[in-house]
């Protein structure tokens, strides 16, 4: 369970990073796959490391290096793999979300 929760913070603070940006891009006048795209590629190096610094953190224990490693091996198996399917969901699902999310939007307003 404190795997869990140690990904979804870090996954949360990911798709905050992105949508954030995203936002401001489109408050700047960009249409909102522009601001996805500009988001995306702004977004990824960041996003990257951070995932990338907990995964390779982690790998020796999910591994079973070291003392008492069978205990907290089960914690770092979640978190490496959780973290890496995150990561690239957040890089796919986020901004095509927004974008649908936007263009439902517009089109609720036109009616």
């Amino acid at each position: 369970m404190i795997g869990v929760i140690l990904l979804c913070g870090i996954v949360v603070n990911n798709g905050i990073i992105f949508v954030a940006r995203i936002q401001q891009l489109s408050q700047q006048g960009h249409d909102p796959s522009m601001a996805a795209r500009t988001a995306g590629s702004e977004r990824l190096r960041p996003i990257l490391i951070t995932s990338a610094t907990t995964i390779l953190g982690l790998l020796p224990l999910a591994l079973g290096l070291g003392p008492g490693a069978e205990l907290r091996k089960p914690l770092a198996i979640t978190v490496v793999w959780g973290l890496a399917l995150a990561t690239v969901m957040t890089l796919a699902v986020i901004p095509t979300g927004y974008r649908l999310l936007q263009r439902s939007n517009r089109s609720g307003d036109v009616s």
